[in-house]
């Protein structure tokens, strides 16, 4: 089960649950993946919903990665994903709002 605490997301791929978590080191593997200089600007293309289904993918594996799974993007791409393409685009708004998310104050 994810942690939303932890910055942790859930993804049904192929009928098997997947935790997803953007680690440092994920994000770095997800910047060179997808040619950005900075985070900010990864998240400037989804804010602006300047996204592309390559973008969705990297992001999927990035999570993944970061929850512990030792795949790449060629593992998934006959994969079924739960929800669809619609889901994973959920999902990994999800995770990248978790993962820049500040905790709250107490």
């Amino acid at each position: 089960m994810a942690n939303p605490w932890a910055g942790e997301v859930a993804l049904t791929i192929d009928g098997e649950p997947h935790v997803l978590k953007l680690t440092l080191g994920a994000l770095a593997e997800l910047e060179a993946e997808l040619q950005e200089d900075t985070l900010v600007g990864l998240i400037e293309r989804f804010e602006a919903r300047r996204f592309s289904s390559r973008d969705v993918l990297a992001l999927i594996v990035a999570g993944l990665r970061g929850g512990g799974w030792r795949g790449g993007a060629a593992d998934l791409l006959a994969a079924e994903i739960e929800g669809g393409p619609v889901e994973a685009a959920r999902v990994v708004g999800v995770l990248l709002v978790r993962a820049f998310q500040t905790p709250a104050a107490e």
